[in-house]
């Protein structure tokens, strides 16, 4: 049953809930299934579709996409294996439509789970009003109003864009219209070198296009360990990728048929391409998310500040996800922050997202996936760390499928007697290690040393086995490993 909405000056039509959600992407839909299942009654009201921007517009299709460029470059080296092939074409609508089946598919199981776990979703966009009234202000149900005893905020995030270069979905995209796409460029210019910036730039080349990146800041993959975001640049470099650094783009100048454009860089060459990819980022989606009386306020970079319970300024208001301020934009993380809220409205004491050990995967080729902290946040954090690096050349089932590109890190404190402690970070980058993270995220996350992680055996052969060999060397005596 739901809580009662006592005290409150609400329409007598208004509809109360135990808990009432804000957008229906990874955290809304987390927080309304996880809370469901605890016995809330609880509503949604979702703008679009629920899933988000994660399942409609980003992880999803981009993956997709990820994996039709590791199709096209399995076949390419076919041949290594014996296999003959002819000339090799792609219809990329194909692939388009694929996608598609595989997002409808996924959004029809999404939408079957929260209808078997009685959660009402409403059409529109919601805004949290004094008294914790959620409006619906537009959509089907638009002048709806529901009141919640919790209100979690979960309205997402959109890409951020630059000036000089506006949106028109045929020269100039975001990840939005680059995931619409029903063609593929023959050039493409991707500004910002992050995670995002790297998938669609490793997909495009795979995929025959000729691609540049044009990174404000003297390195891609600013976030990663220096050692796993080097593997990816020499692996980028060596398939053809340029990659210019410190690159300060002012604008661009499409010609006048329309079906190129040229960019300009401050202090160097212009680039002329047939589509600029902007991949600068993702800002909350805050806009018109408060009226007045809610309770709360939106912060100066336009996020909502939150305590380690994911709670905000009003006591019975929790945000969750891309609204959050200085937490990682990752749907994963906001599924954690979504059990933490639930469980904190359910009084079961739950403990807080340890922000500094998420993991953390980016699907280009070679793949990166790390937890922890890197060598250089370590060091800035005072600890005297100690190191070991395996590179996968000497791996077996690396050498077996043909990928060897890569590198597993792992940093440790290192005692006074100099050898090596409590697990700090794994970082690594190589084929596959977007599914091989999960036994150094546990290391990590439970504060094992190195004997006690490397004490834990490997199959073989695996591409896993690296992790273990690191793992041996640097507890004191390597095996393949010095």
């Amino acid at each position: 049953m739901p809580l009662p909405a006592k005290g409150r000056s609400v329409a007598s039509e208004s509809q109360s809930f135990d808990v009432v959600v804000i957008g229906g992407g990874p955290g809304g839909y987390a927080a309304a299934l996880y809370g469901a299942s605890g016995g809330l009654n609880i509503a949604i009201v979702e703008r679009d579709k629920v899933g988000g921007t994660c399942l409609h517009r980003g992880c999803v299709p981009a993956k997709e996409f990820l994996e039709t460029a590791h199709i096209r470059r399995t076949i390419e080296h076919s041949g290594d294996f014996g296999f003959t092939t002819g000339e090799l074409s792609i219809d990329f609508a194909v692939s388009q439509q694929r996608k598609n089946d595989v997002v409808d598919t996924l959004f029809k199981g999404l939408t079957g789970l929260l209808k078997g776990r009685k959660v009402t979703v409403f059409s529109g966009t919601g805004r949290l009003d004094a008294n914790n009234v959620v409006t619906v202000t537009d959509g089907a149900d638009a002048g709806t109003t529901l009141v919640g005893e919790h209100v979690v905020l979960a309205a997402g995030s959109v890409p951020r864009t630059i000036a000089g270069f506006d949106v028109d979905t045929k020269l100039v995209v975001t990840s939005d219209e680059f995931l619409e796409l029903s063609s593929l460029p023959k050039s493409a210019v991707v500004i910002g070198g992050g995670a995002i910036g790297c998938e669609f730039a490793s997909m495009l080349a795979d995929m025959g296009t000729s691609v540049t990146i044009l990174e404000g800041l003297p390195a891609i993959l600013t976030g990663c360990d220096s050692d796993v975001a080097a593997v990816v640049q020499r692996a980028f470099k060596k398939r053809g990728i340029e990659i210019r650094t410190d690159a300060k783009v002012t604008g661009h100048s499409p010609n006048k048929k329309g079906t190129k454009t040229t960019v300009h860089v401050e202090g160097a060459d212009d680039i002329e391409t047939e589509l600029v990819v902007i991949s600068v980022g993702r800002r909350a989606r805050t806009e018109g998310l408060l009226g007045d009386g809610a309770g709360l306020t939106i912060n100066e970079k336009g996020f909502v500040e939150t305590d380690g319970s994911m709670r905000t300024a009003n006591a019975k208001v929790f945000a969750v996800g891309d609204v959050v301020a200085n937490t990682p934009q990752l749907a994963h993380v906001a599924f954690a922050e979504a059990i933490v809220v639930i469980k904190t409205i359910l009084g079961e004491n739950p403990v807080p997202v340890d922000y500094d050990r998420v993991p953390w995967a980016i699907y280009s080729n070679p793949e990166v996936a790390f937890c922890g902290l890197s060598e250089a946040a370590a060091k800035e954090r005072g600890y005297d760390v100690i190191v070991k690096k395996d590179p996968f050349g000497g791996n077996s089932r690396a050498r077996i499928i043909g990928d060897t590109d890569g590198v597993v890190k792992v940093i440790a404190e290192k005692r006074a007697d100099g050898t090596a402690g409590q697990l700090l970070g794994v970082h690594m980058a190589g084929p596959w290690v977007t599914e091989q993270l999960g036994a150094g995220y546990f290391a990590v996350n439970w504060e094992a040393t190195a004997e006690e992680a490397a004490a834990l055996i490997q199959p073989h052969p695996s591409l896993s086995e690296t992790f273990g060999e690191t793992l041996i060397a640097l507890a004191g005596r390597g095996l393949h490993v010095g």
